[in-house]
């Protein structure tokens, strides 16, 4: 049974998304600003204001809510932790302020008010048993102020802004209604609302051509990437690559001797999604990158494609993880006519899909022992919902700096449920947008819809899938406009290195793929 005695009704509390489902976003240091529609029955005044709480807090703290016009309130808290916090609204009947607006009334409509002013020294005298020290001491004179025998004096002091204040700091508040959700936000440092990428596949890194590219050879290139003011370093799977069914140069499905296949073609005998190609270099070494870039400013990121390659250790030490044909081959990827026969998709439907998730969480868990904060997700909407709800839920528990980038070239939908589950960063069409209004309509829905309560965008110019039809034909002026409106329009944008400064536009015929692709 609803109490009788809460009055205030508490409605369209805003930020939240799908009623409370999921968390809005944050970084450090940004303000949530909170609006709600809240009145009362009647003519009592209403106060309210938001309760908020970061993740190391017991207890609620409090920020006043402004009344704006057409009982719609405002007001905000800022967030100092990375991490999660909760949020809600409250709302009460203010009798005290109720008081002092009608006896404000009637005294300047020349009405006797001294039996009002009694009641208000029920109030005092109330907060007074409840307040100890100064504004005991204050209280009290303000009551014998009160008592005055001068009206004037006696009205002005009941209605003037120290009583209110002090008052305010004790008030019963046990009819007070509260919004029937905590609703969340969750919180990121900055770099996940300002970041610069630059990707570049470290076996190209070499300084001579035709030698195997190393992570040290990774680390001659940091004071460049720095100076050209990219804080984030994008490294394509560093795992050691599939043979069966390698594929050649230009996807050609045939392999030659020295073709060195494709780095999301994950695993052979060697090791699989927790282990390094060898040609790059051991374990240490990629830790040593990882620090000299910090010494630089810049973050590894390191790709996740959760796929495998015919030979990865999980096919044989876990089949039930796949899917398995009548013939007794294991399915392949593909997307028909299209065959990709160096990977294999996981199946996130088997009935062992706790001890998968359970696997996989560890991946993330082994970069982030290696000093990785920075995640890029290959094809996450061709996984389970579930589970990325899930492990980025338990990933961020213990690691609440972890960056997650959603790679999905997708429907609209897909991409901003992705967001909505936790997805720190997302790709975006702007790869595709090149008028002036189809520039300027996506930006609306990206800034000025609830779309930027819970999707942050990244922009990148071009990726070693992408040679978008502009920087094809359009030289060096397209791509330096691509760059400006990357880096401009959104606060994180990513390049494909070498590709785009170097301006290669050389395309597979009537296709927005790069020919001889780094792929």
């Amino acid at each position: 049974m609803n109490d009788g005695k809460k009055r205030v009704i508490i409605e369209n509390v805003r930020p939240q998304i799908e009623g409370g489902r999921f968390p809005v976003k944050r970084a450090l240091g940004e303000k949530v600003v909170v609006t709600a529609d809240i009145f009362s029955d009647g003519h009592d005044t209403v106060s309210a204001r938001v309760l908020f709480k970061g993740p190391h807090d017991k207890d609620w703290k409090e920020s006043g809510l402004t009344f704006l016009e057409n009982d719609l309130w405002s007001g905000e808290f800022k967030v100092k932790d990375v991490g999660t916090y909760s949020y809600t609204v409250e709302g009460w009947v203010d009798h005290f302020r109720t008081w002092q607006k009608d006896v404000k009334k009637k005294y300047d409509a020349g009405q006797n008010v001294n039996v009002d002013l009694q009641i208000g020294l029920e109030y005092i005298d109330r907060a007074i048993k409840k307040a100890g020290g100064d504004d005991k001491t204050n209280l009290k004179d303000i009551s014998e102020e009160v008592k005055g025998t001068d009206p004037e004096r006696a009205v002005i002091t009941a209605v003037g802004k120290s009583l209110t204040e002090l008052i305010n700091r004790y008030l019963d508040l046990s009819s007070a209604s509260r919004y029937q959700k905590e609703l969340l936000v969750v919180v990121d440092r900055k770099k996940a609302v300002f970041s610069a990428w630059y990707e570049r596949f470290p076996r190209s890194c070499a300084p001579k051509p035709g030698r195997h590219g190393t992570f040290k050879d990774c680390e001659a290139i940091l004071p460049e990437i720095a100076r050209m003011g990219f804080d984030v370093l994008y490294l394509p799977p560093i795992h050691p690559i599939g043979r069966t069914k390698r594929k050649g140069k230009n996807n050609n499905p045939v392999c030659v001797e020295g073709d060195v296949g494709s780095p999301w073609a994950i695993g052979a005998a060697e090791g699989g999604h927790k282990d390094v190609l060898s040609e790059l270099g051991t374990l240490d070494d990629f830790r040593h990158l990882v620090d000299q870039a910090k010494d630089y400013g810049i973050d590894m990121a390191l790709d996740i494609a959760f796929q495998c390659s015919p030979d990865h250790p999980y096919v044989k030490d876990h089949p039930e993880w796949f899917r398995w044909r009548p013939d007794g081959t294991v399915q392949f990827a593909e997307n028909p006519p299209k065959k990709y026969e160096d990977i294999i998709p996981i199946n996130f439907e088997t009935d062992q899909w706790q001890e998968l998730w359970a696997e996989l969480k560890s991946v993330f868990l082994f970069w982030i022992e290696k000093g990785v904060r920075i995640f890029r997700v290959d094809n996450p909407h061709t996984k389970s919902f579930g589970f990325w709800e899930w492990v980025i839920g338990e990933i961020k528990k213990d690691y609440p700096d972890t960056i997650f980038l959603a790679e999905a070239f997708t429907r609209p939908k897909v991409m901003y449920r992705l967001a909505k589950l936790g997805f720190t960063q997302s790709y975006t069409y702007f790869t595709w947008r090149n008028t002036k209004w189809e520039i300027t309509e996506y930006m609306r829905e990206l800034v000025q819809t609830d779309v930027r309560e819970h999707m942050r965008p990244n922009f990148w110019t071009n990726t070693p899938d992408i040679l978008p039809e502009h920087l094809q034909y359009g030289g060096r002026p397209a791509y330096m406009m691509r760059l400006v409106l990357a880096a401009t329009l959104s606060s994180n944008y990513g390049i494909y290195g070498p590709a785009f400064e170097l301006f290669v536009q050389e395309a597979i015929e009537g296709k927005e793929e790069y020919l001889h692709s780094e792929k």
